[in-house]
C-alpha cells in the first residue's frame, strides 16, 4: 500500500516562503493563520481557504480562478488585479477588502460581508450575489443587467453608473445609495427596499416595476402626500 497523498494543511500559520515549499498535492488550507500575509502574485488556482483568518492577507495579482473561500475572516484582505474567475465565496466576511481591476467572472459571493469593499474597476461578468452585504461598498459603473440579486444590501453603497436593466432584485436594499446614472429600464423592484431616495433620483426609475406600496413611500419620501 502507498502513503496517501497530503491534500491540505491545517491550524499553521503560513506565510509567503510556507506556501512555496508545500508539496504541489496541497490545495486546501482549513483553520490556518494568514494574518498580513504577502502572498502577491503566487497561483492558487483551484485552491480551497475554509475557516482560515486572512485579515489584511496580499493576494495582488495573485492566479485565484476555481478557488473556493468558505467560513473566513478577511478584512482588509487585498486582491487587487488578480484573477478570480469561478471563485465561490461562502459564509466569509471581507469587509472593506480590495477587490479592486479584479475578474470575477462567473463567480458565486452568498452569504457574505463586503461593506466597505471596493469592487472598482472589477468585472463581474454573470456573477452571483445572494445573502450578502455591500453596505457602502464601492461599485461604480458595474452591470447587473438581466440578474437575479436575492438578498444583497446596497445600502449607502457607490452604484453610480451601474446598469440594473431588466435585473430582478428580490429582498435588496438600494437605501441612499448613490445612484447617479443608474439605469433600470425594465428592472422589477418591488422586493427592493428604495428609502433615501432623492427628487432628483425618482426619475432613474423610470421604466422600471414598482409596487403601489413603494410608489406611496417614494413619493412621501418626496414630501408629496397622497390623499
Amino acid at each position: 500500500m502507498t502513503d496517501d497523498v497530503q491534500t491540505f494543511v491545517r491550524d499553521r500559520a503560513l506565510t509567503r516562503a510556507d506556501f512555496e515549499r508545500l508539496p504541489s498535492s496541497v490545495r486546501q488550507v482549513i483553520g490556518c493563520d494568514l494574518d498580513e500575509a504577502q502572498l502577491g502574485g503566487l497561483d492558487f488556482w483551484g485552491w480551497t481557504f475554509q475557516d482560515c483568518s486572512l485579515r489584511r492577507a496580499d493576494f495582488s495579482n495573485a492566479k485565484l480562478d476555481g478557488t473556493t473561500w468558505k467560513s473566513c475572516r478577511a478584512a482588509f484582505i487585498d486582491f487587487t488585479g488578480s484573477d478570480l474567475d469561478g471563485a465561490s465565496f461562502h459564509a466569509s466576511d471581507f469587509n472593506n477588502a480590495s477587490f479592486r481591476r479584479t475578474s470575477l467572472a462567473s463567480a458565486r459571493i452568498i452569504r457574505c460581508k463586503l461593506t466597505g469593499a471596493d469592487l472598482s474597476d472589477a468585472s463581474l461578468l454573470d456573477v452571483t450575489l445572494e445573502e450578502t452585504l455591500l453596505v457602502s461598498a464601492r461599485l461604480p459603473g458595474h452591470s447587473f443587467r438581466g440578474a437575479t440579486l436575492r438578498q444583497v444590501d446596497f445600502s449607502q453603497a457607490d452604484l453610480a453608473r451601474c446598469d440594473f436593466r431588466r435585473a430582478l432584485l428580490l429582498d435588496c436594499s438600494l437605501r441612499d445609495a448613490d445612484l447617479s446614472r443608474a439605469r433600470f429600464d425594465g428592472a422589477d423592484l418591488r422586493g427592493a427596499d428604495l428609502g433615501g431616495l432623492r427628487l432628483v433620483d425618482a426619475a432613474l426609475f423610470r421604466g422600471a416595476i414598482i409596487s403601489r406600496a413603494q410608489a406611496g413611500q417614494i413619493l412621501g419620501e418626496l414630501g408629496i402626500t397622497v390623499r
